[in-house]
């Protein structure tokens, strides 16, 4: 009975412990945004920055966040970054999930070639392509248009390999009672384990609007006009105009872009979670 007891102390002792740790590596994480959401609510930033940096600004005031939200090319590029993400992700979720569940559950030949060559790509960064990318846009005329931001996810190699490790967790069994019923590929895919890929997609769809949101060289080297610019192009070209002077509007300007990724974050951790926790799920 004094074992049980002394275990179950030092149990709670050790949550604790753990409790606190994560805390204080929280708050440290945490502290560059609470300073960046607070130096946008300090208007005496605009005329210095302040020095030792402040969690608690010196006069408290929504003025920067109405100067950022009524500037006209903000609200356009928030317009060209939300065609461009939503028009990407789309296209990448739907493109991945079709592939993911090809080389998943699919036969045919060549299949294992085909996903070494997926793979191989995540091993080629973005700058090497860039020439290549650029080289076949302009030859094809789609420079300075959505269409170079938007194409090229339809093939992401993180996504494919996402979707084909979920898929491999679900059991093959429910794919030869659908073709014992006389349903086709398609129809297995879109009556059977598309709805099980819920969890998944919630997360592929996180991964590609960050990627998509944040993007900054491609978008930098493809788009020349300034209407066309996303928010990471305007959010760069209004720091580099104003540096330090208004650092009150540029903290702010911050804040707003990244506003899209917390909230769909907050819709959508759950299915985050949950597509984790099944990942150690296995099919029969």
């Amino acid at each position: 009975m004094i074992h049980t007891m002394s275990n179950k102390k030092l149990s709670s002792v050790s949550d604790w412990v753990k409790f606190i740790i994560l805390s204080i590596f929280g708050v440290l994480l945490m502290a560059p945004f609470i300073w960046m959401v607070s130096v946008g609510f300090d208007r005496t930033a605009n005329v210095t920055m302040p020095f030792p940096p402040r969690l608690i600004p010196e006069e408290v005031s929504p003025f920067n966040y109405g100067i950022v939200f009524e500037n006209g090319r903000l609200i356009q590029s928030y317009i060209n970054s939300g065609i461009v993400t939503i028009s990407s992700v789309f296209l990448g979720v739907v493109s991945s999930l079709l592939a993911g569940y090809a080389f998943s559950k699919g036969k045919f030949k060549g299949k294992k070639i085909l996903f070494m060559i997926v793979l191989c790509t995540l091993m080629i960064p973005m700058e090497p392509r860039l020439i290549p990318l650029y080289t076949l846009f302009n030859k094809i005329g789609l420079l300075n248009t959505f269409w170079p931001l938007i194409l090229p996810i339809l093939i992401n190699g993180m996504l494919i390999f996402l979707c084909k490790q979920f898929f491999d967790q679900l059991p093959d069994t429910l794919r030869e009672a659908a073709q014992i019923d006389g349903a086709g590929e398609f129809k297995i895919f879109f009556r059977v384990y598309l709805p099980l890929a819920g969890p998944i997609a919630a997360t592929m769809v996180i991964l590609a609007f960050i990627w998509s949101w944040n993007d900054f060289m491609w978008p930098l080297v493809v788009l020349n006009n300034q209407d066309l610019h996303t928010v990471p192009l305007y959010l760069a070209s209004f720091s580099l105009e104003n540096g330090t002077s208004l650092g009150g509007l540029t903290m702010a300007l911050a804040t707003v872009s990244i506003l899209p990724i917390v909230i769909l974050y907050l819709f959508l951790q759950r299915y985050v979670i949950q597509s984790i926790a099944l990942s150690g799920v296995k099919g029969e």
